[in-house]
């Protein structure tokens, strides 16, 4: 049985879906196999950060994108924040807004 994906909030879709054509065209690649694998998923599409949280890798000719999710009980993946990426190391902010909507998704 595949995993649902579902989107902390309506602007985390809206952020994946405003990013370049070709790391899109990337993420809903590595959408489909997450949702096909799950936590099975690995290096180099996904790499776990601790505590529940996981970001996904997609990239593209014009720049990096960044996908943090975590799971949820019942097959259920939450997209918690998304952003593209403009240096080697993940910004310590979008790291720090992933971890709160992670704490709000998990404990209310």
């Amino acid at each position: 049985m595949a995993f649902e994906i579902h989107y902390f909030h309506e602007r985390v879709y809206a952020e994946v879906h405003s990013w370049p054509v070709d790391v899109l065209a990337d993420y809903a690649r590595l959408v489909e196999l997450l949702a096909e694998h799950g936590p099975s998923l690995r290096l180099p599409h996904s790499r776990a950060f601790g505590d529940g949280l996981f970001e996904l890798r997609p990239r593209g000719r014009s720049g990096i994108g960044r996908a943090f999710y975590c799971f949820l009980m019942g097959k259920r993946i939450v997209v918690l924040h998304a952003f593209i990426k403009k240096s080697q190391q993940t910004p310590d902010n979008e790291l720090k807004m992933a971890r709160k909507r992670l704490k709000e998704v998990m404990h209310g």
